[in-house]
Order: C-alpha cells, then structure tokens, then sequence
C-alpha cells in the first residue's frame, strides 16, 4: 500500500465539508417528513419564535439515544400552539411525544436542525398524556377513583410513612419543615427510587411495605423535589395510581409539579404542589388540633368556673332558704306552742273553774248535810255511849240516851221499841 502524505491540495476545509453536508441533506430530504419524538425543551424566546429539543430516549435505562434541536417560527407557532390545545385539551410542553412535520435543515455554523412546520394533533399529547388519559379512564372504570379521599384524616396526624428518596433534595426540605416546630411527629421513611425504569416497582413495593404495618401510621407522605415533566409522568402510571387510590391510609402527594397535576395527585387524599407544602399542611393539621384542645380546655375550665359558681349560688339559695323556712317552721311552731299552751292553760282554768264550782257546790251540798242545818230543819240526833243512834238494833228499852236539839241536848229513856213498817 502506498503511503500518501496529506497535502492542503488534497484536503477539504471545514466550511467545504459542512458545504457538502447540507448539499447531501437538502438532496436526499427535499420533502417535508412526519417523525414522532418527545419534547425535552421548549421555550418560546421574546421575538415570538419556539426552540425545542427533540429526543428519543432508549427502552430500558431512558438515556437519550437521538438528540435534534428543532424551532417553529412565530408565524406558524401561534396557530400551531392554539390548534394542539384546541385538539388535546393541553399546551405544548416538555415532556409530551408529538408527531411533528419537519423541513430538514443544515447550516455551516448551527449544524442540524429541524423546522417543524406542522403537528399532528390527532396524536394529542403523545404517549404519556395519552397514557395519563388511560389511566385516569380506567381508574374510574375500576370505581376506585375517589376512594383515598374519601377516607377520614385520624386526629391528631402525626404518625407519617414517607415514600421518598433518602438523598433526594424534597425529602430534606419535607423534614426540616416538620422539625421546626415543637410537635411530636413520628416519621418512618420507606427508601424508593423516584425515577428510573425501575422507580414503578420501587414506589409500590414501599406503600406494599407501609400497608403491612398499617396501624403504625396516619397517614402516607409521597413526596419528590421536583424534575422535569417526562420524569414525573411516572405518576401517571396505572399500577402506582391504582395502589394510591385503594390505599388503606390517606396519602398526601407533594411530587414537585409547578403547574401539572398528576394521576397521583388526583386521587390521593391530599395533593399539594412540593414536599414543603405537605409539611406545612400537617403542621397547620397539628395547630388546629392543639388550638381545639385549648379551646375545649378553655371551655372546660370556663363551664367548670361557671358550674361552681352555679352550686355557690344554689348553696347560698339553699341556705337562705333553709333558715328562712327553718326560722318560719320555728316560728310556726312556736305559735302553734302558744296556742296549745293557752288551750291548756284555758283548759285548765276550765277545769280548775269547773271543779271549783263543782266543789262550792259539794260544800253547799255538804253544807246543808250539817247538823246545825239539819236541827234547823226541826230534825233531833238520838246517841248512846256508842255515839249517834242509826239503827233500833243498837237500842234496848230502858236504854239512856242523849237527844241532840238545835239549842241543846235532852237526856232521856228508852220506853219502847216499835220497828218501822215498810
């Protein structure tokens, strides 16, 4: 083989290179092609024109396999812009899989590039919305669709399972939030990858791992510090939104989106928009927890204050009234005293009164039995040495006696003896 020295003769310059480049490009690529591809990058600059970054990522470990910078000039992004979002629902973002019509292009300074002059929007939000769209259809299919948010918050919440990276940036930020308090928050992380092939299986396999130890926890955080929109569109997976929304636990999501909203989010009890959110919402749940239980104590300490000072009045009214009605039954009973002591001693005067003039009468009764009254009468009393003579029995004839007259005494005998006939 002959050695050939290279010479400035034989060789090319750069620009001569890229010359040929675009001349072989714009010869076999005259007609505008469809190509399917995912958005990266997109941003729209201040002169009305869209730059994107086109890439196809490879099945297995999603690294970039083919890479094109593409642009729509702002005469046709307007109307391309409105009619994909007319179509779809949805505005062109990273992170979307489109079919697009491209002009292929070659410039000696910018190298390769594509304009896109047109959209498919039939192809609507390519494979991830559409995607997104099948499981949200099928969860509802399922009737599992509302059934994590319908799951009553325990009170208080403060025993936390963590789905999250342990070096991932949110999963700092989540617990510094929580420790900035002075609550007692029991938080237990259960390690998952957050993207990657192999994150599906990792994040179900950690809320499989919380379910088994149900009744240690309250509630579930599922928290990531954000990413680009083709990583988050793991959250539209039908397998973990499935497990989401029959979850035994209220879950509360904190996935990074700043404007999207995804499967996860939607069927999960809580969904807020980063990790730090979802820590401030269980501190704000942990403030209206205590701020009750200082209002009850509040309340408590207030009926108790109220009830005593109830039962002093009604004690007070009690005692006023027990020795008003003690006092009254007192006097009553006084009264009625006096009066039966007056009945008695009425009573008595009666009787006293009564006696005395049944005794003046048995006096003048007695009185008018006497002697004198009876000698009065014209009567005598006969009495031997045995005293007054009552009988003829206690008389013989012959007998002395002493008759007793008014004005004096006769001594006589007994002549004669004649019984009295009846």
């Amino acid at each position: 083989m002959q050695n050939m020295t290279p010479t400035s003769e034989h060789s090319l310059t750069l620009l001569d290179l890229q010359r040929m480049v675009r001349a072989t490009l714009e010869s076999r690529f005259r007609d505008p092609l469809w190509i399917s591809s995912e958005i990266s990058e997109l941003k729209v600059n201040r002169s009305g024109h869209c730059y994107l970054n086109l890439v196809e990522k490879g099945s297995t470990d999603g690294a970039p396999r083919a890479e094109a910078r593409a642009v729509i000039w702002k005469s046709a992004w307007a109307p391309m812009a409105s009619m994909f979002e007319a179509a779809t629902g949805a505005t062109l973002r990273a992170g979307l899989r489109v079919l697009v019509r491209v002009v292929v292009s070659y410039h000696e300074v910018y190298g390769f590039s594509l304009q896109i002059i047109d959209l498919d929007p039939r192809y609507t939000l390519g494979e991830v919305e559409r995607r997104r769209r099948e499981t949200i259809a099928r969860l509802q299919q399922d009737g599992v669709w509302d059934m994590n948010r319908e799951l009553t918050l325990p009170r208080p919440t403060l025993r936390i399972a963590i789905v999250s990276s342990d070096t991932a940036a949110g999963y700092q930020d989540f617990m510094n939030e929580l420790c900035r308090n002075t609550y007692r928050f029991e938080t237990t992380l259960f390690r998952s990858l957050m993207q990657g092939d192999a994150a599906e299986e990792s994040i179900v396999a950690a809320l499989s791992a919380i379910a088994a130890r149900e009744d240690e926890f309250d509630v579930v955080a599922i928290i990531r510090g954000g990413g680009s929109t083709s990583d988050l569109a793991l959250f539209d997976s039908y397998l973990i939104a499935s497990y989401v929304a029959q979850f035994p636990l209220p879950i509360f999501s904190g996935i990074g989106h700043d404007k999207d909203v995804s499967v996860v989010d939607m069927v999960a009890h809580t969904s807020l928009k980063t990790p730090t959110a979802v820590a401030t919402k269980l501190v704000e749940m942990a403030d209206y927890e205590m701020n009750l239980v200082d209002n009850i104590a509040a309340d408590i300490a207030y009926l108790v204050e109220s009830r005593l000072q109830n039962e002093d009045m009604r004690i007070y009214t009690y005692g006023t009234n027990i020795e008003r009605f003690a006092t009254g039954y007192i006097n009553d009973s006084l009264n009625r005293i006096e009066l039966i002591n007056n009945n008695i001693h009425n009573r008595i005067e009666l009787i006293f009164s009564s006696e005395e003039q049944r005794l003046n009468e048995a006096e003048r009764a007695l009185k008018s039995y006497s002697i004198d009254n009876i000698l009065r009468l014209g009567f005598a009393v006969a009495r031997n040495q045995d005293g007054a003579i009552r009988s003829i029995a206690n008389t013989h004839v012959g007998q002395s006696v002493d008759i007793e007259l008014l004005d004096g005494i006769v001594g006589a005998e007994i002549r004669s003896i004649t019984p009295k006939i009846e």
